[in-house]
Order: structure tokens, then sequence, then C-alpha cells
């Protein structure tokens, strides 16, 4: 069907002169009117009609009820022929330029207003992060420990942290990250989180020896002795069960998008 249309819209624009007007009574006349139109147009002029012939003829067509069968070539046809019926080549090219220009304007102001969302989830999310860090992280440690009767050394995290956040803690979420210092990749960067037991209260100190699946990316990694393990502390639950916080996040993808967004649309 769209290729229909594109090789009607561009064999009328290859030939053909005369009236000035689109006809869009039938698909012959259709063809022989934009021929006319376009015979005495500069190339420039005759392609800037083509391309805004095309772009309007797909304006208004619903994909999704072609892509159904709800609406068929023919329906799609005789709607762009009356849509264009009697218009000139700088009517034509008005129409166009001001449909253009009202996609223009909602495009903006939705990168506006994404710019705006994705500011505010930023800034909640350095809320976050800085309340995060008042559970510190005392000391992270990652190794492998032999085990009896088994081929497979078992992996072992050892941890100590610090409730410093002023709120009772029942559940911690970690980012944790195996890497040798001088490289720029790392071994092995997972998710991980622990329930706490009895939950952790302000002021409290733990050390804990977790062990994780020895199946998982944990038990699979071999980082070289000289490996550093190191821990950040990605959400914290409290008694409730819910994020502490507000639990607001912005990653990588996040930042890209808002720079790329910023960029576009600084104003």
């Amino acid at each position: 069907m769209r290729r229909f249309i594109v090789l009607a819209l561009t064999v009328g624009l290859l030939t053909g002169c005369g009236e000035p007007k689109v006809d869009g009574t039938s698909e012959e006349s259709f063809k022989g009117s934009l021929s006319k139109m376009a015979e005495n147009l500069p190339s420039d002029q005759r392609e800037k009609l083509q391309s805004d012939l095309m772009f309007l003829a797909f304006q208004d067509v619903d994909i999704g009820k072609v892509l159904k069968g709800e609406t068929n070539a023919d329906d799609v046809s005789a709607a762009v022929y009356a849509s264009l019926n009697g218009m000139t080549a700088k009517e034509i090219s008005a129409k166009a330029d001001a449909v253009r220009a009202e996609r223009a304007e909602r495009e903006r102001k939705q990168a506006i207003a994404e710019i705006e969302e994705l500011s505010n989830r930023k800034a909640q999310a350095a809320v976050v992060k800085s309340n995060l860090e008042k559970f510190e992280i005392q000391k992270s440690r990652f190794f492998k420990e032999r085990q009896e009767y088994s081929y497979r050394d078992k992996p072992v995290i050892e941890m100590t942290v610090s409730n410093g956040t002023g709120q009772a803690v029942a559940r911690a979420y970690f980012k944790g990250t195996i890497a040798t210092p001088g490289r720029s990749v790392p071994w092995l960067v997972k998710e991980f989180n622990y329930e706490i037991s009895g939950g952790l209260e302000p002021g409290e100190k733990q050390s804990w020896r977790l062990a994780p699946n020895q199946f998982s990316e944990w038990g699979n990694v071999e980082p070289p002795k000289d490996a550093v393990f190191t821990v950040e502390v990605e959400r914290l639950d409290g008694a409730d069960g819910k994020p502490l916080f507000g639990g607001a996040t912005f990653n990588d993808r996040d930042e890209s998008r808002l720079s790329s967004l910023r960029e576009k649309y600084p104003n």
C-alpha cells in the first residue's frame, strides 16, 4: 500500500504540463495533475513538492488499521487524493511546512516535559544517594573457599557495615564490583541484597558473612589475587519493607538521555 502511494506520487511528478492544481477525483487525474503542476517548477522546488506530498500523504494513514486489514490501499489512496484535491504547489508546501512546524512544537514540548521530569529525578536521586552513603561499608572482601566433598570452591562475601541513616534498616541492596587497579574492565559487576535478621537500628554495626550461589556468576568468576572488591549501597528498605528516602533512581542511561535532550533543546 505504501509502495503504491509512493509510486503514484513519484510518477505524477516526473512528466506532464499544464494545470497547477491537484485533481484528486481519480487516480488517473491525480497523476496527470501532479505532472502538469511539476513541469514548470525548478528542480529544487520539484524535489520539495515531492517531499511535501509524501509527507502529507502519510499524515493521516493509520498503519495499525492497515496492518489489521481494517483499512485497504484503495481507501487510503482515496483519502490522500481527497485531502490534496484543489491545492496548488504553494498551498501544498505551506500546509506541509505548517504540519512539520506543529509536529516540531509538539516534540519540543514533550522534550521539555521529559527534561523537567529527568532533572527532578536526578535531584531526588542525589538526595537519596546522600542518605544511602550514611549506611557505611566499612569493610568488604570477596574470596573463594574450599569445600569438603565438592569440586567447586564456595564464593564468600564478607562485609562490615554501620547504620548512620537514623532509621532502622530491614534489607539492604548492593552493587558489588570485583576489579584490578589499573584495569579498565572489572572482573565482575553484580547486584545482591541481604535481609538483615532483626534489622539494623540507627548507630548499630554488624559484620556479615554471605554465601552467594556457587553456580551463579559469583561462583564462576576467577579474579586474580590483586583484585579488589568494592560495594556500593543502592537501596535500603525500612521496617515496613518500603524503600527509605523515596527510592528515586537515576542511572547512566537517564544521564545520557538528559544530556542529549538538553543539547537539542537548550532553552
